[in-house]
């Protein structure tokens, strides 16, 4: 069976999100609601879908989203049951009415490839419910290093919300616990899926939330962020190479150096240089302080 968690905190677009649940024309799932001690309650809301499908909602006395959204998004997980797949769905995301449905009709081929993370199409939406982007679809059977690549070229995109994960293999692995969530479901999506195989389903549908209160959509705590991105890149390049061919690494290793650049820590700077002499790679070491030099000439001619 299919659990869907809802970490809930906004109201705005809640019942929106409620109502596609109560719309799917299969019924075989169960919600569980985790409320980060929002000031909005949802009762009220919830007792008008009481009966029109399964769910559980649960309020958190204590916040957690605003220090770690992930910690919050692992505390919903662990609401769930026995359920064996698991969906993250925003509180402001909308489901397709046969995403469900679509889900059971091509699970015993999803098994048989031993596959791991399942995704859907998906489609921008704004405040007003409109489309703003064209619809999202993938490969069917896709590596998930080469979606990734894509994805940081930015010819392909994707939101947690239109992700299916094999449940007890996501539990073992968890999330990284990178600032805002930002690049966490990127990661969990190479993880969940042993840098192996993702399985698309494109006659369904998932439509994504991008405006103002969305976390993707508004230029907001831009330090985190910042920081997230080299977590990620710092990651991938430091520990998984491997998994990537060699064109893929010199990408990585591009956008290590550019999302350090971006927002200089020392720290970062650091991690960069003792691994570069380490592993003996002297292009990285090469690369890291002409960029860092240049950098510093360029502020200094700002400010003169």
């Amino acid at each position: 069976m299919l659990a869907i968690v809802v970490p809930y905190y906004k109201f705005t677009f809640f019942e929106e999100t409620l109502q596609s649940l109560a719309s799917q024309t299969d019924k075989r799932f169960k919600v569980y609601i985790g409320d980060d001690a929002s000031i909005e309650n949802p009762n009220v809301l919830l007792k008008k879908f009481q009966r029109k499908f399964n769910f559980v909602y649960h309020r958190f006395e204590e916040n957690l989203g605003g220090t770690s959204l992930v910690k919050q998004w692992e505390r919903c997980i662990e609401l769930s049951n026995d359920e064996e797949w698991l969906m993250i769905l925003g509180d402001d995301d909308v489901l397709g009415e046969n995403v469900v449905e679509a889900f059971y009709a091509n699970l015993l081929e999803i098994e048989k490839e031993r596959i791991n993370v399942v995704r859907f199409a998906s489609q921008l939406i704004d405040g007003s419910g409109v489309a703003i982007s064209g619809l999202c679809i993938h490969p069917k059977l896709e590596k998930s290093t080469d979606f990734i690549i894509k994805k940081i070229n930015k010819q392909t995109r994707s939101s947690l919300s239109e992700y299916v994960f094999e449940k007890e293999h996501a539990l073992k692995i968890g999330f990284k616990n990178f600032p805002l969530g930002w690049y966490a479901d990127d990661m969990a999506i190479l993880d969940y899926s042993n840098y192996n195989l993702i399985y698309t389903i494109n006659e369904s549908r998932l439509l994504i939330r991008y405006d103002s209160y969305s976390l993707s959509g508004n230029d907001c705590n831009k330090i985190e962020k910042d920081i997230a991105k080299f977590s990620f890149f710092w990651l991938l390049y430091s520990q998984k190479i491997d998994k990537f061919n060699p064109s893929q690494v010199s990408l990585l290793r591009r956008y290590l150096l550019a999302s350090f650049l971006n927002r200089i820590f020392i720290k970062h700077y650091l991690k960069i240089l003792y691994y570069s002499i380490n592993t003996g790679s002297f292009g990285l070491f090469v690369e890291l302080n002409y960029g860092l030099l240049n950098y510093l000439k360029h502020e200094s001619k700002i400010k003169q």
